[in-house]
């Protein structure tokens, strides 16, 4: 299908009469636009067809104030095969306490009963290492899920919080 588009856009190039130098120019620019439109189209439709909505799951990472965790790391695994694994610098840390999000993966997942796991390691309250991991079981659906791993402070226990919530 792509070599058919590509070939009619060349033998369009190919058989345009030759105006003047101005023309030409404009000609040349309409193409440019063209190609520039094509290939906008073609990444939508490698990502439709690489991540197709019946088995696409994204995962997303917030953080929400910071004051009792501090991230060093991530590691991302679904149904016990890691996915992902992310090592923070400062500037990213405080991207994420800015507000914001990090898309930790995308990928395809098979549908029905599914686990993710994800595993926090930081410095915690009283500058000790602390490592955390936060698991929940969902149902894949024919929709995108779209997980999203949160770390907030909880300061009624003056303790970091990870939750890991589903939606479609």
């Amino acid at each position: 299908m792509i070599r058919i588009i590509i070939a009619s856009f060349l033998i369009t190039f190919i058989t345009l009469p030759l105006a003047s130098e101005q023309g030409l120019d404009k000609q040349m620019e309409d193409i440019k636009q063209s190609l520039i439109e094509l290939k906008r189209d073609l990444i939508v439709l490698e990502e439709d067809l690489l991540y197709p909505a019946s088995t696409q799951v994204s995962v997303f990472l917030s953080m929400d104030v910071g004051e009792f965790f501090k991230l060093d790391s991530v590691t991302l695994k679904i149904n016990g095969k890691e996915l992902s694994h992310y090592l923070y610098t400062e500037r990213q840390i405080n991207a994420l306490y800015r507000g914001g999000v990090q898309r930790l993966f995308i990928g395809n997942v098979k549908q029905g009963s599914n686990r993710i796991t994800a595993i926090f390691v930081g410095e915690g309250p009283n500058g000790r290492e602390y490592k955390r991991a936060a698991t929940t079981e969902f149902e894949k659906t024919f929709e995108p899920a779209f997980v999203e791993l949160k770390i907030s402070d909880s300061t009624a226990k003056y303790q970091p919080e990870f939750v890991v919530s589903v939606s479609s």
